[in-house]
């Protein structure tokens, strides 16, 4: 078990590296954008700079999750209650990041190419699909989790070595 402890921490490090790069990559672009006229290039350069952004807080979320979840409290995802905890942290870096994401696609495509709309439309629908199977999911969880209370008591205890 120490060997996927270690593994995960690997893990979690190359995706702090990444979502470092890719915060070096945004402020590469942000600092291009302050040097151009402030037109649409700028703005799309700014614009870009977000959707690289949301990436990079991607990376380090899901970093972050690893780090805590699978190194620190060495959980191992089978209770309803851990499933649900794990499944919803993950969720919220997506849905946020794609919701970003989208709201990118959307100003770029309506600043340069208004052919691509739908594809920033699609994007949308799929952030609104992904919240609500997210919400039908912790509905359903929340009996399983009714008939182990004593695992959401453990995985609170737990709670305390992330302090």
């Amino acid at each position: 078990m120490r060997g996927f402890s270690v593994v995960h921490a690997a893990l979690a490090l190359l995706f702090t590296v990444m979502a470092l790069l890719l915060l070096a990559i945004a402020a590469k672009e942000t600092w291009m954008a302050l040097h151009l006229d402030w037109n649409d290039e700028a703005a799309q350069l700014v614009i870009e700079a977000m959707g690289v952004l949301a990436a990079a807080v991607v990376a380090l979320q899901i970093a972050q999750t690893i780090t805590e979840e699978e190194v620190i409290r060495s959980a191992h995802i089978s209770a309803p209650t851990r499933v649900r905890r794990f499944l919803s942290r993950f969720m919220v870096v997506i849905v946020v990041a794609l919701a970003v994401e989208a709201l990118v696609a959307t100003f770029r495509s309506a600043h340069s190419n208004s052919t691509l709309l739908l594809h920033a439309a699609a994007m949308v629908l799929a952030v609104g699909v992904l919240l609500t199977g997210w919400g039908l999911f912790i509905r359903l969880n929340r009996a399983a989790e009714e008939l182990e209370p004593e695992a959401m008591q453990e995985a609170k205890r737990e709670d305390h070595k992330l302090k």
